[in-house]
């Protein structure tokens, strides 16, 4: 299949999507005339191995430790594809496929993937359907889906947020605020530990826009022995009547973009491995990933990805670009 792109689009947003790993290409501004992610450049590149950019990740958004989960007394065994674990879906997650378009309007397109039983070791036959929608100034992403079997699954768009006018420049100059006052905590493998930790007083906390450029300072200081180069954390949202997740704005474009969802978790990325074709470089976009968490099938105290059979089941996440 070739990738094919839509664009749907009202008077304040116009936002381009690819078949391919049903993928945001383009969310652009038009009053400030900006593209607000980042993408391959050529669609074509869309077609081969990338870092999910803009991409649906499944089955499985996330690491599943050891690439194996019980339901009931039966054992399944994953498509390993980061060491012994799985990440993202496997090695032909759904951003590596192109999904099926079922339904365009000038403001609504969706996309719709069937994933075959045992496709990566998970079981159960699969159907998800993707909704991207325009409200006002509102992009709305909306994922549902059902199985045959019971199963495990959680459904991210992961998208690189860069606010610049220029995609060259880092997110350093970006401000972020999130309703969260805990995370996971995590071991060297990037696998949640299971212990849900306070952000207070700790490089975690963003209960108060903090830049991002000097947060991430903290992790270049040698003194403070921090293990990773960057954020790669699951945040705890708080329940709110408004399902708000965070914030992310940017001084310079003067640009806010606020997330909402109905999802108990974000995942906060700042990007530091990607590299991609001398295309994108480490720190050029921050992902801000509204999920389930991570290793929730092996995690007995994290909410349950588990779904039941034949039944429906959705999630949203409301981006509102001002």
């Amino acid at each position: 299949m070739k990738v094919e792109s839509s664009i749907i689009q009202n008077k304040f947003l116009r936002v381009q999507t690819l078949n391919y790993g049903a993928s945001l290409f383009e969310v652009y501004h038009k009053k400030n005339k900006i593209n607000l992610i980042l993408n391959l450049g050529s669609k074509k590149n869309y077609l081969y191995k990338h870092p999910s950019v803009g991409s649906t990740c499944g089955r499985y958004a996330g690491r599943i430790s050891n690439a194996k989960f019980k339901i009931g007394n039966k054992k399944f065994n994953l498509n390993a594809n980061e060491g012994k674990n799985i990440l993202h879906g496997g090695k032909t997650g759904f951003s590596a496929l192109a999904w099926n378009k079922i339904n365009k309007t000038k403001d609504k397109i969706v996309y719709q993937l069937h994933s075959s039983d045992n496709d990566q070791g998970f079981p159960g036959n699969l159907v998800v359907n993707c909704t991207y929608q325009l409200r006002n100034k509102f992009l709305i992403i909306k994922y549902d889906y059902k199985s045959n079997k019971s199963t495990h699954v959680n459904l991210t768009n992961h998208s690189y947020w860069n606010l610049e006018k220029n995609k060259k420049k880092m997110i350093y100059n970006h401000e972020l605020k999130l309703n969260s006052a805990k995370y996971l905590q995590i071991n060297k493998n990037l696998i949640p530990t299971g212990r849900i930790k306070n952000v207070k007083k700790s490089i975690y906390d963003f209960s108060n826009f903090e830049n991002i450029g000097k947060k991430l300072d903290h992790f270049k200081n040698k003194k403070l022995n921090i293990k990773f180069k960057g954020f790669d954390t699951t945040f705890f949202v708080k329940k709110n009547n408004k399902n708000l997740v965070g914030t992310l704005k940017n001084n310079n474009t003067n640009i806010q973009v606020d997330f909402f969802s109905n999802l108990p978790g974000l995942q906060l990325y700042s990007a530091q491995n990607l590299n991609y074709k001398k295309k994108l470089f480490p720190y050029q976009g921050i992902c801000l990933e509204t999920q389930y968490f991570p290793d929730a099938p092996n995690k007995k105290n994290f909410p349950s990805t588990l779904i039941k059979p034949n039944k429906r089941y959705t999630c949203f996440t409301k981006i509102k670009i001002s």
